[in-house]
């Protein structure tokens, strides 16, 4: 095996390059939050193609930059379905979710629960995003913090305290504004990386293009499109079924893209930037799938270039810093900083608008001034980044919090996108039916997460389908307040 290459004086200026100018994104835009609307929301001044993008960009972590092709190298392209299913999502978003959301003018998606079903329910779930997000803050930043150190030979500790800081320091300083604009930013690195690879892969494998796919083919790498329900493994089906309702969570009730669809000014714009998205999801999975399948073609033909306990998410790190130039592979180092600070941005810049407009607000007893607001804003962003340099280092010690905190968002995600749906499609489901409908989903998630070989795609939709049904039964066994139709859609039209 050769020698890696080293971590060069180019790659590193362009990695210092990329730091200072988030760095000064942020100080642009310092200054310029009036209200907490400025702060939360940018104004409701967005541009949509701007939110599309850092939708995007703040749900596709480092960890999903490395392991979509890790799980195409190890496994087939089924998680093409999570693209195909993005354009069928979109729709049910725009008519079903968003618009709720922009005639109640919220600024958490879990004040629509306040209106359907009171403030316990909004605590309850609210505090759901709460916990969740903050475990996987310091998964976002620790896996690629691992695969930085060992790519570019930096100390752990270190790189997690740089992509921390410099994360919290431009989230601070403007808000949501510069969140998305460094988002977009990000954006360019993460795809131009992506594309980089692609054809370093194409033209790096004996034969091209058609030699990728057909080694591809031969090893059953392609063989994905068997239409059938398979609870031990990752069929075509059981994928479509998952992210159906997965994509349904993350983009119609997940604050983190919900926040940004409200700082668009119209409903036209919130469905340009919701389809735009959904286009980009499915060329940029695409893409990484690729990469893995060419990755795969690449070391089936150079086996000697991989050493041995290099596999899966690993691949793609050592294939940039193994077999690509010095200054290209700075680039493609930065793409995947760039992919785990959007993350982390976006979660700790939800979490503070969450924490302040869900727990704070409902308890204060007298209107605080604007400018007050906005700085215990900024407060609790910069205590939330410092939380998750914490929880990054915690996350070093115990690596088992990285499954812990997969499972948590999955275990609770499905029952979360249970009281949505039922809200808003019916009018007798109310809290209390929930509660009792979702304990058995918990029961039977923590059961298939620890004691079956159940394949973690079906997760998701098991945990809704058993929250949902059983919560929609307990209804009618159980009496309880029936919603005003103007929050259903059978009332719609006179929220």
């Amino acid at each position: 095996m050769a020698e890696l290459t080293s971590f060069s004086g180019i790659n590193l200026f362009i990695l210092v390059v990329y730091l200072l100018a988030l760095v000064w994104v942020g100080l642009r835009l310092a200054g310029k939050q009036n209200t907490t609307e400025d702060f939360f929301l940018g104004g409701r001044r967005m541009p949509w193609l701007a939110v599309a993008v850092s939708m995007f960009a703040s749900l596709t972590s480092a960890s999903s930059f490395l392991g979509v092709p890790g799980t195409a190298y190890r496994e087939n392209i089924s998680m093409v379905v999570i693209g195909l299913m993005s354009p069928v999502v979109a729709p049910i978003l725009i008519l079903l979710f968003y618009p709720f959301y922009r005639k109640l003018k919220v600024t958490t998606a879990y004040e629509y629960i306040n209106y359907r079903y009171g403030e316990s329910a909004r605590m309850c779930v609210a505090g759901l995003f709460c916990l969740a997000r903050l475990g996987w803050l310091g998964v976002v930043i620790y896996s690629p913090s691992l695969a930085l150190s060992v790519m570019i030979g930096i100390d752990l500790y270190l790189s997690i305290f740089i992509m921390g800081v410099v994360a919290t320091v431009y989230a601070t300083l403007g808000g949501l504004s510069a969140v998305i604009w460094t988002d977009v930013f990000q954006f360019v690195f993460l795809v131009g990386g992506a594309v980089w690879v692609a054809f370093a892969l194409v033209n790096g494998v004996p034969g091209g293009l058609s030699e990728i796919m057909s080694v591809a083919g031969e090893t059953n790498h392609l063989a994905i499109w068997e239409w059938k329900l398979d609870l031990f493994e990752m069929t075509a089906l059981s994928a479509a079924i998952s992210y159906f309702f997965a994509l349904m969570h993350d983009y119609g009730t997940d604050q983190v893209t919900v926040q940004r669809l409200m700082s668009v000014p119209d409903s036209r714009g919130m469905a340009k930037a919701t389809i735009l998205n959904s286009i980009i999801d499915l060329l940029l999975v695409s893409l990484l799938l690729f990469i893995g399948l060419g990755l795969f073609a690449y070391f089936q033909a150079f086996p000697e270039r991989l050493p041995s306990g290099i596999t899966g998410d690993r691949i793609l790190p050592f294939y940039i810093i193994y077999a690509l130039p010095n200054g290209v592979s700075g680039l493609l180092i930065t793409a995947i900083l760039a992919a785990a600070m959007s993350s982390l941005d976006s979660g700790i810049n939800s979490l503070s608008s969450v924490i302040l407009n869900d727990f704070v607000r409902p308890f204060q007893r007298r209107i605080i001034p604007h400018r007050q607001e906005v700085k215990l804003a900024r407060i609790l962003t910069l205590i939330l980044g410092v939380f998750a340099i914490g929880a990054a280092f915690y996350t070093v010690m115990i690596g088992e919090i990285l499954k812990a905190s997969s499972a948590f968002l999955s275990l609770f995600g499905g029952p979360v996108l249970a009281l949505f749906l039922l809200g808003m499609l019916t009018k007798r489901t109310h809290f209390r039916a929930w509660v009792l409908g979702t304990l058995p989903s918990l029961s039977v998630s923590v059961w298939l997460q620890n004691w079956t070989e159940v394949h973690f795609i079906n997760y998701f939709p098991i945990a809704f389908g058993i929250s949902f049904s059983l919560s929609y039964l307990v209804s009618f066994m159980m009496s309880g307040p029936v919603a005003k139709s103007e929050l259903t859609v059978w009332g719609r039209q006179s929220v």
